[in-house]
This record gives structure tokens, C-alpha cells and sequence, in this order.
């Protein structure tokens, strides 16, 4: 069955989430004065991204609201008592410094052109739109996508069935003619085989060389990959590293 629409995920798919992170939080902690609580600034930046995946877990799973989950970031990352608008300040200069270093991956543009013509495009993440909406207006790529589709306005997250089918629903597709591609072999991979998309993992650079890939997913290490596994026509593309 010929695939008709490509589902994306954004941050560490099309957007490099991890580098924008990990710039912007040094640069901000040490605007903030917060280096000298830690042996190295990358220490630092490993505990902030492990109080993030935690509260993000708290958020997927319905026990905290978009916001509140932002603001306990900060609170357990000080380790301060905050009120809702000391920790919304902190993190709006954290936020500046961060939006400073967004960049697509090289390799987005190259194959969004490609497959232009022959698919369409839409978006699924587990964030807001109020997020997703501005960051793919900044970074350039917003009218690419007919749907924009987040967790916190849908009300179910990947990797839960639901999210992957709502998708397929806003394009009018079913889910056999949909590819849904992301970064994480579980929340993105698994989910969207589970959901009867044909499931595209790219683990950039081998972040997870060392695990069993799940079963279902087409693991690639670049989006060149991508034209030649969903049968375009077009000229863009390479053979997989995985092969």
C-alpha cells in the first residue's frame, strides 16, 4: 500500500532539541550564577535534562498541567521553594537564551523538498502548540505542515495509540497509509508501529546503538534515507547505514 503522508515528530527529529538545550542552559547558567553549585557545567546540564524527562513524564501522564510542570523544573533544578511567577521568570530568561541556538537538523530541508511533491506533511508531538506552533514559525518550516497536532491539546501522548490515530484522522488517512518518523525508539518507534503506521526510528548518530531496536519500527540514521524507504520518486536520497 503506497504511503501518502509523512507524520512528523520535532524536537531531536527535525529540530536538534539536545544541542539548542544544552547550549542555551549553559549560557544561562551562567548568566545566573549557578556554576559554582557544580563540578562542571556539563553536570549541570545532565541533572537539568533528567528533573526535565521526570517532570515531562508527570505531564504526559495527566499529573501536572503544561505549566506546572515547567515551574517544577525550575523549582526542583534550585532546589527553591518559587512562587508560580519567580519560577515563570526564571524560565523565560532560560527560554531566551535557548531560542537563541534552534537550528533544523541539515538534512530537514533537503528531504521536506523532496517529498514535497509526492507526500503530504503533518506534525505530532508530545509538547503545546502554543511551543510547537512558534518554533516551527521560527524555524521556518510552519506552512509545510497541514496539521499541527500536540499532546497537551489533544489530550493522549505518544506513545498511546490515540495520538498516532488522531494524526492519521486530521489527514483523512488511514493509518496504513501513513509514515510517522521520530528519534525515540519507544515513545515514537513502537508507538507508531503499534498504531499500524509504518513506524521510521532515526537514531542520529547511533544514540542507541548499545539497545535491541524494537520490533516494528525501520531504523535509519539520516532523513536521506527516507525518500528511498517510503518509494518516491524522487533523486534525494541514501541507502541505509543500518543494512
Amino acid at each position: 500500500m503506497r504511503i501518502h503522508a509523512v507524520v512528523w515528530d520535532v524536537d531531536d527529529t527535525l529540530f536538534d532539541y539536545t544541542t539548542a538545550d544544552r547550549l542555551g542552559m549553559r549560557a544561562h547558567l551562567t548568566a545566573e550564577g549557578l556554576l559554582d553549585d557544580y563540578d562542571t557545567v556539563e553536570q549541570a546540564i545532565t541533572r537539568w535534562r533528567e528533573i526535565t524527562d521526570a517532570q515531562w513524564a508527570r505531564f504526559a501522564a495527566g499529573e501536572a498541567t503544561f505549566e506546572d510542570q515547567r515551574r517544577d523544573r525550575v523549582r526542583v533544578f534550585l532546589g527553591q521553594d518559587l512562587t508560580d511567577a519567580e519560577a515563570d521568570a526564571w524560565f523565560k530568561r532560560y527560554l531566551a537564551r535557548y531560542e537563541a541556538a534552534w537550528a533544523l537538523f541539515p538534512d530537514v530541508l533537503p528531504v521536506l523538498d523532496a517529498l514535497a511533491a509526492s507526500h503530504r506533511h503533518a506534525v505530532l508531538s508530545n509538547s503545546s502548540i502554543h511551543v510547537q506552533d512558534r518554533k516551527l514559525r521560527v524555524l521556518g518550516v510552519h506552512d509545510r505542515f497541514e496539521s499541527i497536532l500536540c499532546a497537551a491539546e489533544l489530550g493522549v501522548s505518544k506513545p498511546e495509540a490515540g495520538a498516532f490515530l488522531a494524526a492519521c484522522a486530521a489527514l483523512d488517512l488511514p493509518p496504513h497509509q501513513v509514515a510517522y518518523v521520530g528519534d525515540h525508539p519507544e515513545i515514537d518507534g513502537r508507538g507508531a508501529a503499534d498504531a499500524g503506521l509504518l513506524s521510521v526510528w532515526i537514531d542520529r548518530g547511533g544514540a542507541y546503538a548499545t539497545i535491541d531496536p524494537p520490533v516494528g519500527p525501520h531504523r535509519i540514521a539520516s532523513l536521506a534515507e527516507l525518500p528511498s524507504l517510503l518509494g518516491s520518486d524522487s533523486r534525494f536520497g541514501a541507502p541505509s547505514t543500518f543494512r
